[in-house]
């Protein structure tokens, strides 16, 4: 508890209550190692779709769909949540969701493959409904001026949870294969590991965590929407916040890039570098522990200099990262690049979350985080189906594939350079 220093919070805000919030990333992270990035994703392309034409297609297909949901239903949510002072209860449905849905994932195996690819949009839809509202929390919970630090806290919590996750899941996996056990014998029990986990660690949040949003009629009234509707009217009101929206932009192209490599990274060790699935776990392991790093330290490091200057500097990691997989013809070199991109991976992550906690006006946090989720699942969508396509149109070359994945971070670079965060700053406090 003692990181946690009581003068980088707002006045009124207790220490566990910064604890609370992180344990929810530190619940949710298995979700995205176990499932989205380790395990699941080269379970589905290599087992579960092995006799469709094209796996890797369909996998990010699926992941693009349940992003593409969350994007026009998640402003119109978060608007909800903000008018009835009800984040928490609704991070209580979708956590309950994920984890039900996950759970789900152990039942289906090649002969109910459309059964599993419902289950995948559904534990991803509830997974990113979570991630938003849990951020919307941040800047209830930290100064402006340390916003950079706690979120940091947050990201290395989730990924010492997502370490955890993935660290049971490989021994269990190392002791099945073992005994001779197949992929569809032990990844199902993974799956029901990586759920309980989820709930067991999510507990705390609601145990810890208040909810401080204060209902009003009047707003409620005047501001929630349904669907389209709403997320055309937060649109219309994001643009009097003109550098919060030039973030989105930002955050869509790079969070484009980050998304391959989350629902790709697995697929693309074992298709161009022939890793069995221990070795690939193992190698997320360690970019979970570089990605621990990278967000507790770097958090320091971006309140010190400024979020902006930070996340460039996470791009050019980034850059370099993309560059190394795509010479990598044996597997030390692809191990480096794996360290840089868990360093960047836990880094630009926090990053983007104070940047937008930061450029948000305090009233409409969940509503504002709601857009930037947008942004996220979007570029959820562009990321993995421009993997996807590329692998198609290049009879399965995966470098290649790899290789495009770069241009989104350039792209967020010299998009990042358009934000005036003075101008942003003191748009967000009016």
């Amino acid at each position: 508890m003692a990181m946690f220093a009581q003068h980088l919070l707002n006045t009124g805000v207790r220490k566990r209550e910064v604890l609370g919030w992180s344990m929810y990333d530190f619940a949710n992270s298995g979700y995205t190692t176990v499932v989205l990035t380790a395990v699941y994703n080269a379970y589905f392309v290599g087992v579960l779709a092995k006799d469709h034409a094209s796996a890797t297609l369909l996998w990010t297909s699926l992941i693009a769909f349940s992003s593409f949901l969350v994007m026009v239903t998640m402003p119109g949510l978060g608007a909800w949540a903000d008018a009835h002072g009800s984040k928490k209860r609704l991070l209580g449905i979708c956590t309950v969701g994920c984890v039900l849905s996950t759970a789900a994932l152990a039942w289906f195996g090649p002969a109910q493959l459309w059964w599993a690819a419902a289950a995948v949009v559904l534990s991803n839809l509830f997974f990113s409904y979570g991630e938003s509202l849990i951020a919307a929390f941040l800047p209830e919970l930290a100064r402006r001026d340390a916003l950079g630090r706690v979120s940091g806290w947050g990201w290395a919590f989730g990924y010492l949870g997502g370490m955890l996750s993935l660290g049971i899941c490989l021994a269990y996996v190392l002791r099945a294969q073992a005994a001779g056990n197949t992929a569809e014998q032990f990844v199902p029990v993974a799956l029901l590991i990586t759920a309980g986990l989820y709930l067991m660690a999510a507990a705390p949040t609601f145990l810890l965590l208040r909810e401080r949003a204060d209902p009003c009629a009047t707003r409620r009234a005047g501001r929630v929407g349904a669907g389209l509707g709403q997320l055309w009217a937060s649109w219309r009101r994001a643009r009097a916040y003109p550098d919060f929206l030039r973030l989105l932009a930002c955050g869509t192209s790079y969070q484009a890039g980050i998304a391959v490599v989350i629902a790709l990274a697995a697929v693309y060790a074992e298709q161009a570098l022939g890793f069995t699935q221990a070795q690939t776990m193992s190698l997320v392991f360690l970019v979970n522990i570089a990605s621990a790093v990278g967000a507790f330290g770097f958090g320091y490091f971006e309140d010190r200099i400024g979020h902006q200057p930070a996340l460039a500097y996470t791009l050019v990691g980034w850059m370099l990262m993309t560059a190394l997989a795509y010479l990598a013809t044996s597997a030390w070199l692809f191990w480096i690049a794996a360290v840089i991109a868990g360093l960047c991976m836990g880094s630009s992550q926090s990053c983007g979350r104070a940047l937008a906690g930061a450029l948000a006006p305090h009233d409409r946090l969940a509503e504002f985080f709601g857009l930037w989720t947008f942004a996220t699942r979007l570029a959820a969508i562009i990321g993995p189906l421009t993997y996807g396509a590329v692998t198609v149109l290049t009879a399965g070359n995966h470098r290649l594939a790899i290789l495009s994945t770069g241009v989104f971070f350039v792209l967020g670079w010299w998009l990042l350079r358009r934000v005036n965060m003075a101008r942003g700053l003191a748009r967000a406090l009016v």
